[in-house]
């Protein structure tokens, strides 16, 4: 299967290495930045959700506008409109976009940002809530007649949407989330379960973990697998690691100050004095506390300087190396890369010229091999009595 690439963007040009300036939503430079991915090469971006962020639907909207083939990953918190309502929004947004709308869930593990948007449901509660919102959004999106729901959460009598999807038989679902309730809700529902980037065998207890909430939920295909980083590219070895510490040094200043990273107002608690609610973050700073390098090229110093505050390690080295260490993590079973820069939009071009390439030349050198070996197989394959003629 080739590996799919997904970036990400914002409205406005910031980093937890550069402060935001400008407007919120700058319309130029998210058509720049998003035109940059889909020159690059990446096949997906996502956008964001923050309980001070701009509409992620619109900004998607905006991009779709302004580009030709590249997919939009629509990140989306359950309990703040009715799934029927999202529904139809996405399905309009699929139509304009020409079938380029993918869906990424985020149930919410920080009590406190939750409440800025009016929810005061626990975490468990939340989980189940995503369950029953999403069993109403799919019937949406595949039901031929009107149909009724009683759940848990979501209570509705003979809905029907006039508008479809342009994807057949529903717009793809991408979820979050590192806690047992994660795997279980998006092992049901998750066409692809999104993890941050750990050490590879903490990779595999997730991918594992993913795949039993999928088989408990009966499922005969588990979802695909997704793994975010941050690479730091150099043309040397040597010159990776002076720009990675060059970033390091830069957010331990900025944390000094308190405050946001990528924004005027944090979405976590951010710093090395962080302590995140929700398990993805801690796991990242788990992994940093046995050790600052892992495996090939992982490097955990940042998710300890930011506390974690989204995904937040990174991969070093020079692009062959960089490569080889997304590939060790397509060799457990990860089909999807989900990579952002800290210097996002002059990171994005660089990937596309030195770093995505050498991955999927990889991947299709590796499915030739495959189909050729299996081609040999069958020929050697011994004729049977009963086949002969």
């Amino acid at each position: 299967m080739p590996v799919e690439f997904i970036g990400m963007i914002g409205t406005t040009d910031v980093s937890e290495t550069r402060p935001a300036t400008g407007p919120v939503v700058d319309p130029d430079f998210t058509r720049r930045f998003a035109k940059a991915h889909e020159e690059a090469g990446f096949d997906r971006i996502l956008i964001g959700y923050g309980s001070s962020s701009p509409d992620g639907g619109q900004v998607a909207a905006h991009v779709a506008a302004h580009t030709e083939r590249l997919g939009l990953l629509v990140a989306h918190r359950p309990g703040f409109v009715a799934p029927t309502l999202a529904a139809r929004t996405f399905a309009t947004l699929d139509q304009f976009s020409g079938g380029r709308v993918a869906v990424h869930i985020i149930t919410g593990g920080h009590d406190a940002e939750q409440r800025r948007d009016g929810d005061y449901l626990p975490k468990d509660e939340r989980y189940d809530r995503s369950d029953d919102y999403l069993d109403v959004l799919t019937k949406a999106w595949t039901s031929e007649g009107p149909f009724d729901h009683q759940g848990p959460h979501y209570r509705l009598e003979d809905f029907h949407a006039e508008v479809r999807p342009v994807q057949q038989p529903r717009i793809p679902l991408y979820f979050g989330g590192s806690s047992e309730a994660a795997y279980r809700v998006g092992g049901k529902h998750a066409d692809v379960f999104a993890l941050w980037g750990e050490p590879l065998a903490e990779t595999a207890e997730q991918i594992a973990s993913v795949r039993a909430g999928a088989e408990a939920a009966g499922r005969s295909t588990p979802p695909r697998i997704s793994v975010s980083f941050r690479p730091i590219l150099g043309r040397t070895e040597e010159e990776a690691w002076e720009r990675a510490h060059g970033i390091l040094h830069t957010i331990q200043n900025r944390g000094r100050g308190g405050g946001s990273f990528v924004g005027k107002r944090a979405v976590l608690p951010v710093g090395p004095d962080a302590r995140p609610q929700n398990a993805g973050s801690q796991r990242l700073l788990a992994a940093a506390a046995k050790a600052d390098r892992h495996d090939r090229a992982l490097w955990t110093a940042p998710a300890a300087a930011t506390g974690a505050a989204g995904n937040s390690t990174a991969l070093v080295g020079t692009p062959e190396t960089v490569a080889q260490a997304l590939l060790d993590y397509v060799d457990i079973g990860v089909s999807t890369l989900l990579i952002r820069g800290y210097d996002p939009l002059e990171d994005a071009l660089d990937y596309g010229r030195h770093l995505l390439p050498l991955v999927r030349q990889e991947v299709a050198r590796r499915e030739r091999a495959e189909a050729a070996r299996e081609a040999a197989a069958r020929l050697a394959a011994p004729v049977t009595a009963g086949s002969a003629r």
